[in-house]
């Protein structure tokens, strides 16, 4: 190809947003072997299995379920911070809003009022026993839990002492996969604000500012971890550290596609990074950098035939927030004495199954809902209260009393469409 004098002789013939193509890529699939990759992780712990090898081949720098669940975030970050230039501030998290709360207290329902019940009663304990005031209590596992900032990971002791988990942290815990959900959350509010003052349109610099003290703020808490929980101890938190910088780069990528090229030697170079920090050290800071494009890359690289994966029913989600309520009953069932594997295999089926109907009876419900009130946006809302304003006084007979019951049929009638 030939330039002209006005085009540039260097210029990115096909960046990583363009290969990915909207919805033509792998990312469903991904998403789902990440959240085998959890299930995989936690059945070591849970079965009474030891330690993933993958925390001893990286010299305990990662496991697989920490891998997975860095990978979440940095597909999470790319997707949410498109979704952020595509509509206001209330369009976006009312979205967000759906997409995680109607599944999140869900799984907190079964796990309190189904799961913990059949455990208490097959080991003769009484309802009435169960449900008692207390401290830890069905209701209070609900109230403790319901804003995604875990209270508490236990109902009474059930699988305290009946199972091999329970058994190592003296504990019950029903969930324990649920603790990254408000770190993600966390995220969703930092690019919400972002909608809300315009810095995705206006203001785009911010956003690498916010990257570059995040990456700043890890290679801090890597070498003096206790140097940033002295002076700020919001950012003391190794995990939200980490995890918001790995979402906030997949976010740059979203934002700044233009230098963020698709190019096999450059996936190649990310693998190798990648590979070579988790084996040497180095992959919290560099490689996870390396790791971020690595994701989106291959999410492009695959076959179009595994785009069919997850592009219109996304079970990942579900699969991650039923597999340890999953694999602690199996547990208590006896499975894990049937060996590794079977009891691996088997987790990942029934949290398959359960995620299944979680997409189907309640996410993908929920979903159907983006565009309704809240989905309409701010613009629309402020229009609607205009005009309610300019009809009142244009015509003040419409303020009277008698005319208010009209008022309140009609709004009753929108709220139960």
């Amino acid at each position: 190809m030939r330039h002209t004098a006005t085009e540039p002789a260097l210029r990115i013939s096909v960046t990583i947003s363009e290969a990915l193509g909207g919805h033509r890529n792998s990312l469903g699939l991904i998403r789902l072997v990440l959240a085998a990759l959890v299930i995989f992780d936690h059945s070591y712990p849970l079965g009474g299995f030891g330690i993933d090898p993958v925390s001893r081949l990286t010299h305990g720098q990662a496991t697989a379920g920490s891998l997975a669940v860095g990978g979440f975030f940095a597909i999470s970050g790319y997707l949410i911070a498109k979704s952020g230039l595509s509509g206001d501030v209330v369009q976006f998290m009312w979205r967000r809003v759906l997409r995680i709360f109607p599944g999140y207290w869900t799984v907190l329902i079964v796990a309190a009022f189904i799961v913990a019940p059949i455990v208490w009663t097959l080991a003769d304990g009484s309802a009435g026993d169960l449900f008692a005031s207390g401290t830890a209590t069905p209701l209070q596992y609900i109230e403790a839990n319901w804003t995604l900032k875990i209270g508490t990971f236990g109902i009474q002791n059930i699988f305290a002492d009946t199972t091999p988990y329970g058994a190592l942290v003296h504990a019950s815990v029903l969930n324990g996969s649920l603790w990254s959900l408000i770190y993600e959350w966390n995220c969703y509010l930092v690019i919400g604000a972002a909608v809300a003052f315009g810095v995705l349109t206006k203001a785009r610099f911010i956003l690498p500012l916010t990257t570059a003290f995040f990456m700043v703020a890890q290679v801090v808490n890597l070498t003096s971890p206790e140097s940033l929980a002295s002076i700020a101890p919001f950012l003391g938190d190794q995990q939200r550290v980490f995890l918001t910088m790995t979402f906030l780069l997949g976010s740059c990528i979203a934002l700044y596609p233009q230098f963020v090229p698709y190019d096999n030697r450059l996936g190649a170079l990310s693998a190798l990074v990648v590979l070579g920090t988790l084996r040497l050290g180095g992959f919290q800071t560099i490689g996870t950098l390396a790791a971020v494009y690595l994701v989106l890359f291959v999410a492009a690289w695959l076959p179009n035939g595994f785009q069919r994966v997850g592009a219109k029913n996304d079970y990942s989600y579900g699969v991650y927030i039923y597999g340890f309520l999953v694999q602690q009953s199996l547990a208590y069932f006896g499975v894990t004495k049937w060996g590794f594997a079977p009891y691996f295999l088997l987790s990942l089926a029934l949290s398959a199954g359960c995620a299944w109907l979680s997409w189907h009876l309640v996410e993908k419900q929920a979903m159907l809902l983006k565009n309704w009130g809240p989905g309409h946006g701010w613009a629309y809302w402020k229009a609607r209260f205009s005009a309610l304003r300019t009809r009142d006084v244009a015509n003040p007979a419409s303020a009277l009393p008698e005319a208010s019951v009209g008022r309140s049929g009609t709004s009753s009638a929108q709220g139960e469409q």
